[in-house]
């Protein structure tokens, strides 16, 4: 009976690492960088779940609704509240209008990815995982970017969840069931790591990340370059020679 409810234990452990992050990021900047770790530790636990419930044939409605009611928290709502506390608060009401439109968009795309069909190998716009893991780390660049410019990136990553940007799909990569086994030895490790480093592990995160919300969009702007170039061609040796 335990072993079948593994994986709602680590969606339900996802849930309180987002519950977590949101206390942490309002004990003032000393934590920020706490709140940025458990969002981080959070996407490890998201991206189990799923296998480990398929790896044990345990996929339910259930765990499927709340994974994704947890994910809402976890890469939605904390991720903003992090950008709230370090930058967003000086923007009054355009602060909160700001914090409000990133778990929202969050929460369209986990529902457009509950009810539609999706294309074989990708997402249709960016994972509120990967959105919320970019967000929550880009805000501890707070001190190297512009706050203007952390608004609009948080308003580009809103964007691009309810978008229809295709993403790579690495949930279903095979993993030999062997290797379920070591996982929490991986993500001590991984904690470990994050406590002795605090300022730095989340800010290195934050670059794989970052590569995975460009790739997206390079490779829709290289895809509607062709596009045109296609139809451009076709217009070119439809014209009469004259």
């Amino acid at each position: 009976m335990f072993v079948k409810s593994l994986p709602n234990i680590l969606t339900v452990s996802n849930l309180f690492l987002g519950v977590l992050a949101i206390i942490l990021a309002f004990q003032g900047d000393h934590y920020v960088d706490y709140a940025a770790i458990t969002v981080i530790i959070g996407m490890l636990a998201d991206g189990l779940d799923g296998r480990v419930a398929r790896m044990l044939n345990a996929q339910s409605e259930f765990g499927k609704e709340l994974d994704s009611l947890s994910d809402v928290i976890t890469f939605g709502v904390a991720p903003a509240f992090i950008m709230y506390v370090v930058v967003l608060q000086d923007f009054n009401w355009i602060g909160i209008v700001l914090t409000a439109i990133f778990p929202i968009c969050g929460a369209l795309r986990l529902a457009r990815f509950n009810v539609q069909a999706g294309v074989p190998g990708y997402f249709i716009g960016l994972p509120i995982t990967a959105a919320g893991g970019v967000l929550a780390t880009l805000a501890l660049y707070h001190e190297v970017f512009n706050s203007t410019l952390l608004a609009a990136s948080m308003l580009l990553l809103a964007f691009l969840m309810v978008s229809k940007v295709k993403y790579p799909n690495f949930k279903k990569v095979g993993i030999p069931k062997a290797a379920y086994w070591i996982t929490p030895i991986i993500i001590a490790i991984v904690v470990v790591v994050a406590i002795k480093f605090p300022q730095q592990f989340p800010k290195i995160v934050f670059l794989p990340l970052a590569v995975y919300a460009l790739y997206g969009i390079k490779k829709n702007v290289d895809f509607l370059i062709k596009k045109l170039s296609k139809r451009k061609k076709k217009e070119e040796e439809s014209v009469p020679f004259e």
